[in-house]
């Protein structure tokens, strides 16, 4: 396999994976839902997920359900995609992958066990099975799909170890890839070893992103970390993450009414910086932006809103603001 130009390209129906210092990406659906278990033991579990209109169950294969770090392959490969994008370079569904890289460029360790463990991984990707909704207009459409559509080991070593891997990702995921529908990643993610830390880093990413902050109740954030944890244990945990101050880029704090302020490490927020929305309002402005970025829409609402007196009801300020916007 040619290392020197960076990437070879796709073959046929085949995309090789090449691009060593690939960027980190993750696509915005996997880090908006809890698709992948916290559990570090087996998670025979069926998860049922409702937000706004949306509806996702996640099955799991006899296996467990894929866990947050087996999404680490999928991490690798979409970061493939996005670098032979950026280059112009032909992609494909099906991928051949190295797994000595994969474990590299996802800071793992290169043993024997690692590869087993790699093994493990795949089978719950495999079988892990995604229904969800999707709305359009009064048609609601309900699609189930594999978070990989298949793999299969291409080669091994004498001793039975595997050097190459192909894997075809499900459409649902590819399409994702080929609408840009990614964030990039701190490369200290993969550092992470509690399951909790990395899903509130993948929120934290969505949801803040560049902005100085962001606010949500602890309510909503058990929710959308997929936790199966009491409340109270939920929170002590939270408390010790922020106690640790460890994840990459941002820094959380709990404020007064069980609300979690995210700051992004290196911005200055003055003192009351931010205007708390309900969830109720953002749900609204949903409605009345039907496809746009909330989110987007809610950073810019807040930097208009930080030049101007500071409203007494900010969701009916950002909701009004939201109508002439759409206007």
């Amino acid at each position: 396999m040619s290392r020197a130009g960076g990437s070879t390209p796709a073959i046929g129906d085949f995309f090789v994976c090449d691009f060593l210092s690939a960027a980190p990406k993750h696509d915005l659906a996997s880090m908006e839902h809890p698709l992948f278990s916290l559990s570090t033991r087996p998670d025979r579990r069926i998860l049922e997920y409702v937000h706004n209109d949306v509806t996702v169950r996640v099955t799991p294969s006899v296996q467990g359900r894929a866990t947050i770090f087996d999404a680490d392959i999928l991490i690798f490969c979409i970061s493939q995609l996005m670098a032979a994008l950026n280059a112009g370079k032909p992609v494909a569904r099906k991928m051949t992958l190295t797994a000595h890289d994969l474990l590299l460029a996802t800071g793992r360790e290169t043993s024997g066990d690692a590869y087993r463990r790699l093994k493990q991984a795949f089978e719950r990707l495999a079988g892990t099975r995604i229904t969800t909704n999707i709305v359009t207009g009064e048609t609601e459409i309900t699609s189930g799909f594999g978070l990989i559509e298949a793999w299969e080991i291409v080669r091994r070593t004498r001793a039975g170890r595997m050097v190459s891997v192909s894997v075809t990702l499900s459409d649902w995921l590819y399409q994702a890839v080929l609408s840009r529908s990614v964030l990039t990643l701190n490369r200290d993610y993969f550092r992470l070893r509690k399951p909790l830390e990395r899903r509130l880093y993948e929120l934290a990413r969505k949801h803040c992103g560049h902005q100085p902050l962001w606010r949500v109740s602890v309510e909503t954030l058990l929710k959308k970390t997929g936790s199966t944890s009491p409340r109270r244990v939920f929170r002590a945990m939270l408390r010790e993450i922020i106690r640790a101050d460890g994840l990459p880029d941002y820094t959380l704090t709990e404020e007064a009414g069980d609300v979690i302020a995210v700051t992004r490490k290196g911005a200055v927020v003055e003192p009351g910086a931010g205007l708390l929305l309900s969830p109720e309002a953002l749900d609204a402005a949903r409605r009345l932006a039907p496809g746009a970025d909330i989110y987007a829409l809610e950073a810019e609402w807040q930097a208009f809103a930080a030049r101007r007196a500071r409203p007494r009801d900010p969701d009916a300020a950002f909701l009004g603001w939201v109508r002439k916007r759409m206007e």
